[in-house]
């Protein structure tokens, strides 16, 4: 990511705290997260939190459950030219309520699951309806990547990973370095 989008970034989350991202395998991350009531501060400091830990990592989304928190909130902000300004996006209780017959295939990747790609296909575009920072309803239609990285991170509200999608054995295989990874981090 160029430097230049890097301080932009930054300087939209300056009060936020970077959290810890779980990694697979972690029985949180295979749980369905609780529907979210009311929009409090504390859940507007959770979505600075997980935006800024975005940003950090660097990704372009992450699900509330990645950082062990139970409610169904997604972040993301799919730009990636420094032409362009940022588009942080949080969401509340986000579904999609449609999707188009036509597929995208992505090499998709994940926080939670480091330095491991996967070809995953998804509907190439997506409506999506949520509540925002200040409760309000919103509904948007997503394609390409944005399609992808939302459909992405409310998979993970679902308990669903994007190496879910992939044949046992890759799967498997994966997971067995995510293991691997974590026995060597409990050691350093």
């Amino acid at each position: 990511m160029p430097e230049a989008l890097r301080q932009t970034r930054r300087s939209l989350t300056s009060s936020a705290m970077k959290r810890s991202i779980l990694i697979h395998p972690d029985p949180r991350l295979k749980k369905v997260c609780t529907p979210v009531e009311d929009i409090s501060d504390e859940l507007r400091v959770l979505a600075e939190d997980m935006l800024e830990t975005m940003y950090d990592a660097p990704g372009i989304g992450l699900a509330a459950p990645q950082i062990g928190v139970m409610d169904r909130l997604i972040v993301m902000d799919c730009i990636k030219d420094d032409t362009q300004p940022p588009r942080p996006m949080a969401m509340f209780n986000p579904e999609v309520i449609a999707s188009s017959d036509e597929l995208n295939t992505y090499e998709e990747g994940c926080l939670s699951i480091p330095e491991q790609y996967a070809d995953v296909t998804r509907p190439a575009e997506v409506q999506v309806r949520w509540m925002d920072l200040n409760g309000a309803e919103q509904t948007e239609t997503f394609d390409g990547l944005w399609a992808t990285c939302v459909q992405h991170e409310i998979d993970h509200l679902n308990g669903k990973l994007f190496i879910d999608y992939l044949k046992p054995m890759k799967r498997q295989m994966i997971t067995r370095k995510m293991q691997k990874l974590k026995r060597e981090k409990a050691r350093a």
